[in-house]
């Protein structure tokens, strides 16, 4: 796995660069703010509601180029708090990475639907990465920043899913937000795109998986690209590095996965299964069977 520290920095990709990464206290979010700081960012603005995680990866990032604000971007008027904090403290923004979310809290498939459940999901999810892209991008077009803002979507938003429809439905419209953003901000130089993560050992995915090695050898099983190590948050922060940087000036209104391949493997899976079921005249078991073994899990989230 890559390495997690922070090490003394040198001028980098986001050199003297002013950046807010939302859901930065813990897994992507953590390893992008330490990213960032990496490839020499003048400031990197934790936001987040784990208040004390928080504070301490700002603490180990170095508190002269790293601070700590408690944000819930389910409330629109604390994510421009959070903006105008971030200018007013440094003088601009270069680059949102808009990252906070949250899982389905059940199956919540389409018969059973929770509408309660899925508007608290939307609520920080969809809404909130709303919020943070209108806002960060009101920011830059005042300062007359041709800044960058990246999205946290999902694979999840290139397939569809037998279960957590909530979830599928929320990461579906963060590809729409971007690609809709992209083409309305371009005429400020502003970027907008997304990295999709494949299956990563986050703390949200080790709360649908559990731990073990066993859920290990799960997840390792679900991507392709085999003899480079496991898929770690480090490698979409270094996406999510390049998309913010100067480097990507060219680059917009896109969705990179950052998958191992995942995508590609599950599309020729369900394809292969349809194909077998139908020469065969049966239902093979699966991922879309609800009987509780691991196999059940193969739809969950993956970031």
């Amino acid at each position: 796995m890559a390495d997690n520290s922070t090490p003394t920095i040198s001028a980098g990709k986001l050199h003297s660069k002013v950046t807010i990464v939302t859901g930065g206290a813990s897994g992507i979010g953590e390893a992008t703010a330490r990213r960032f700081a990496n490839h020499g960012a003048r400031a990197v603005v934790i936001a987040d509601v784990q208040d004390e995680k928080g504070r301490e990866v700002a603490a180990s990032i170095g508190l002269h180029r790293c601070a700590y604000v408690h944000c819930d971007v389910s409330d629109e008027a604390q994510v421009k708090s959070l903006v105008d904090h971030t200018v007013r403290t440094y003088g601009r923004l270069d680059v949102m990475f808009s990252n906070a979310g949250t899982a389905s809290e059940s199956e919540q498939t389409v018969l059973d639907l929770d509408i309660s459940a899925l508007d608290r999901l939307f609520a920080v999810s969809t809404r909130g990465m709303a919020a943070c892209v209108k806002h960060a991008a009101r920011a830059m077009v005042e300062g007359g920043i041709r800044g960058s803002v990246v999205c946290t979507a999902s694979t999840f938003g290139r397939l569809g899913s037998d279960k957590l429809t909530d979830y599928t439905m929320s990461k579906h419209a963060v590809v729409g937000l971007v690609r809709s953003a992209s083409l309305q901000l371009g005429k400020y130089g502003i970027r907008v795109n997304a990295v999709s993560p494949g299956p990563i050992m986050t703390p949200m995915l080790r709360k649908v998986f559990g731990e073990g090695p066993g859920v290990e050898k799960l997840v390792d099983a679900m991507v392709s690209l085999k003899g480079g190590g496991r898929l770690a948050a480090e490698s979409v922060a270094d996406a999510v590095v390049f998309l913010g940087s100067d480097e990507s000036e060219f680059v917009t209104g896109h969705d990179l996965a950052v998958d191992g391949g995942f995508i590609q493997q599950q599309l020729e899976i369900r394809l292969l299964r349809r194909v077998l079921e139908a020469m065969l005249d049966v239902r093979l078991p699966g991922y879309n069977d609800n009987d509780g073994n691991s196999k059940h899990y193969r739809n969950r989230p993956v970031n």
